[in-house]
């Protein structure tokens, strides 16, 4: 079909993802978190944003 990834590289992806990464997931409620639900919205990475408001964070407070 379309899909152009073979079933041997699917199942290499699955045991190099189970090795390699952890998956965060988060809740956010629609009403009171609907202000970081909207810059969520708006980054054009929600992974690398988040990643980098948390080094930041880190990189503050080596400096203290």
């Amino acid at each position: 079909g379309m899909d152009m990834a073979t079933e041997a590289q699917r199942k290499a992806q699955r045991r190099y993802d189970a090795r390699n990464t952890r998956q965060v997931h988060i809740k956010l409620n629609l009403r009171t978190d609907s202000d970081v639900l909207a810059r969520l919205d708006e980054v054009q990475s929600k992974q690398g944003y988040i990643k980098r408001l948390i080094r930041d964070d880190l990189e503050r407070k080596e400096g203290a």
